[in-house]
């Protein structure tokens, strides 16, 4: 994509078509905008761990709006044009999002601000550490901490869980693994989405 943007590669054009079109979907004023947002602005697909969508296209977007800026384009998306900034917008909110500017004010990465999940689907985090429980946890020894109304005794600082229903719910229950668990591919593309905004604050 960056040798057709830069170089005007025309075999790869099929490509740059591609993903135009794909931006114009997560763009809501778009005439082929067909992506759900939840009442609150996040990124929605049906399925489950939900925060793998809004963290992957959120990285989706900065990059695309990179090679637009790099070779001075914008997206045509019919009536509505997209710029690089626009793009970048888009981005911007779903990490405002997942970082507490949401209904719920809640954070969905653990130990970040003063609201975020405390019953999160993971067995480290879940069960008490050897420094306060040194006798061995066998494997079904750990429901006793699972099945527990109290929070994690171990924070998982960092750990970005499934994230919210579509109508921006979350119960913050170990149980609910789909919007509880957290996982490395909803992790991964928000470092990379993160280390783009601290490098470019404005």
């Amino acid at each position: 994509m960056q040798e057709y943007l830069e170089g005007n590669i025309y075999s790869l054009e099929s490509y740059k078509a591609s993903a135009d079109s794909f931006m114009c979907t997560l763009i809501p004023e778009s005439d082929s905008s067909h992506i759900q947002y939840t009442p609150g602005g996040l990124i929605y697909k049906p399925g489950g761990s939900n925060l793998q969508h809004a963290t992957a296209i959120s990285f989706l977007l900065l990059a695309y709006a990179n090679y637009l800026a790099s070779s001075s384009q914008t997206v045509n998306c019919g009536a509505v044009s997209a710029a690089p900034a626009s793009l970048r917008r888009i981005g911007k909110t779903q990490v405002d999002y997942i970082l507490g500017d949401n209904p719920n004010n809640m954070s969905y990465m653990v130990g970040y601000g003063n609201n975020y999940p405390q019953r999160i689907h993971h067995r480290g985090s879940s069960i008490p550490s050897i420094k306060d429980h040194p006798e061995f946890v066998a494997c079904k020894g750990g429901s006793v901490y699972f099945n527990s109304s109290g929070p994690n005794p171990n924070v998982l600082v960092g750990a970005v869980v499934g994230g919210p229903g579509e109508d921006d719910s979350y119960e913050d229950d170990r149980a609910d693994f789909r919007k509880s668990e957290p996982t490395t591919y909803i992790n991964a593309p928000l470092v990379g989405v993160l280390a783009y905004f601290t490098a470019n604050p404005n």
